[in-house]
């Protein structure tokens, strides 16, 4: 290993409370090199982002205390350090990315002025000489036209640009370590490639020191190089990443490899005898021709309104007990096209059927059936749950308004549906905020079950979960689908996970359906180069296997004032 910068020995964390102090990280010791990539990997829990939070004194409660350990940054000691020190740690030697940019953008300042304030406060240049510092770093961050969108603000930009933004905010300050936080959990797989790809050039450039924090062995394998595994406050085990993983030592590691989605390198399409027995004429679902419009502002010029087209003539058929993945980048209408299925959006032409009643041409009857024959399961397991409720109460509310179970059953049927998402009966009196988030979204799940569905559209789901976790739901949703013949169309941007799940895949860019069929072909032998070109996207388990990123598009960098109304409908 490289000349070591950070070298952090036996810190202990504890929580203390009115019952007995709860510790929550047990004597943690691990080294960082200087140009080196550490990833820490475990589930949501184990103390990853305490660590790195630790390591600041950024501690997320009053209640967290600093037990004993030492965290010396090139010789000096952090833990003993003074506040007046600190401040030019946090930022000047050590900088932090987050999961959600958004929240920890300003989102009333222009992303450059963001960039230039680290610059000015840090490194005491003038306003003109930060400003030009700034233009430099955007260029390097990978902004096309530096210029112009320095004077951007935050929500004009994509997901995966706005994440590029704050790799931007946190590299202004020129730290020598810098912690990245899940800085690709919520971004599709093309963008999670570009930002990967991103901070392996700056390391590469710089000799950046980079902690990174994920719950994904794939993002891992492609990027770090060594690997920590935490498990209940604990690094369980360490190791370069060939070494841990072709022999973990671990059981937790061995479960998380085993987790793992991957595609397997050569993939061969399935045979006819291969293929299901023929399913029956009539679909569960079609839609034909759809197309799905919003308005997007008045012309600069013209005056006249402007339409986004979110849906270019969109035709697919789903049939009783199939399971479909629908796959794309951000933008390209998966979203928008469950919202038009549920009679969600308004359609602009086109035709959408649910058990043979047509939404455009008896839109309450074919309403009224979606809302006792279909349900959906959402991204957010903790927005999507009433936080003032019980996981009970929000089951029997859904049970009495769809009046298909007698009240004195109620309770029974409560039951009943924890039993079969896999959760403890108990769970009937717990909220939202005393649950995980996989128990969260098994709730979830328990949700759209209580209405009795025939299809369950599921929406980027598993996309913010562990990767253990996201086994377990997948794993879940097969069963279900097995024992009760459910018809789940599962929209996500992990390829990997469609690729295990569905049966199907649709594959959708820019709001067209660019290639579909069955998952073992599509997956062996794409037809469109759009499809190729985010199955090598994927980040891989074999750290051998190159990352293969989407060039950036000029279209994806700004999308304007005008998308704002359509960005959850992606």
């Amino acid at each position: 290993m490289s000349s070591t910068l950070l070298s952090v020995r036996d810190l202990s964390v504890s929580v203390r409370s009115e019952a007995a102090p709860r510790l929550l990280l047990d004597r943690v010791s691990l080294d960082l090199g200087r140009g080196e990539i550490l990833g820490l990997v475990g589930e949501s829990g184990s103390g990853k982002s305490l660590f790195c939070r630790s390591l600041v004194r950024l501690l997320p409660s009053r209640a967290l205390v600093i037990d004993s350990g030492t965290v010396l940054l090139e010789g000096q000691d952090l833990l003993q350090a003074s506040e007046a020190d600190m401040l030019a740690v946090r930022g000047g030697r050590i900088g932090m990315i987050f999961q959600n940019p958004t929240s920890h953008l300003d989102p009333v300042m222009r992303v450059g002025d963001q960039i230039a304030e680290g610059i000015r406060f840090h490194q005491g240049l003038g306003k003109a000489a930060a400003r030009e510092a700034a233009l430099e770093i955007l260029a390097q961050v990978g902004f096309p036209d530096p210029k112009r969108q320095y004077l951007s603000y935050p929500h004009e930009f994509s997901g995966g640009m706005r994440q590029r933004a704050m790799i931007g905010v946190a590299l202004s300050c020129q730290p020598d370590i810098l912690i990245a936080d899940e800085p690709t959990t919520a971004l599709d797989v093309t963008i999670q490639a570009q930002i990967l790809r991103l901070l392996t050039e700056i390391r590469d450039r710089t000799r950046l020191s980079i902690i990174l924090i994920t719950h994904d062995l794939g993002v891992v394998a492609q990027t770090c190089d060594r690997i920590a595994v935490m498990r209940g406050g604990r690094v369980v085990e360490e190791n370069t990443k060939r070494a841990l993983l072709a022999a973990p030592g671990h059981a937790y590691t061995k479960a998380l490899i085993a987790s793992h989605p991957s595609i397997p390198a050569r993939l061969s399409p399935v045979t006819t005898t291969e293929a299901k027995a023929a399913s029956p004429l009539r679909p569960l679902l079609e839609v034909d021709d759809l197309h799905v419009s919003f308005p997007s502002g008045a012309g600069l010029f013209s005056g006249q309104p402007r339409v986004f087209n979110a849906l270019n003539g969109v035709s697919l058929r789903v049939m009783p007990g199939e399971t479909v993945g629908i796959v794309g980048e951000s933008g390209s209408g998966k979203s928008t096209l469950a919202r038009a299925i549920l009679g969600l959006n308004p359609i602009a032409s086109g035709h959408v059927a649910f058990e043979g009643s047509n939404l455009a041409t008896q839109r309450n009857a074919t309403l009224a059936k979606l809302r006792t024959d279909a349900a959906m399961v959402f991204q957010d397991p903790y927005n999507a749950l009433n936080p003032r409720m019980t996981v009970g109460e929000t089951l029997a509310e859904v049970l009495r308004v769809q009046n298909k179970v007698q009240p004195a059953q109620i309770k029974a049927r409560i039951d009943e549906l924890l039993d079969l998402v896999g959760l403890d009966r108990d769970f009937a009196t717990r909220k939202p905020r005393s649950m995980s988030g996989g128990q969260c979204q098994r709730a979830g799940i328990a949700r759209a079950l209580a209405v009795d569905p025939k299809l369950i559209i599921a929406d980027e789901c598993v996309a913010a979960l562990d990767v253990t976790i996201q086994a377990q739901i997948v794993d879940l949703f097969r069963d279900l689908q097995r024992k009760m013949n459910l018809t789940l169309l599962f929209i996500a941007h992990d390829l990997a996970i469609v690729r295990n799940l569905c049966e199907r895949v649709v594959v959708m860019h820019h709001g067209k359906i660019v290639e579909e069929g069955r998952s073992a072909d599509v997956f062996a032998m794409p037809s469109h180069a759009y499809t190729a070109a985010l199955i090598s996207a994927i980040p891989d388990i074999d750290p051998d296997r190159p990352l293969h990123a989407l060039p950036l598009r000029r279209a994806d960098s700004l999308r304007g004032m005008s998308s704002l109304s359509l960005q959850p409908s992606t």
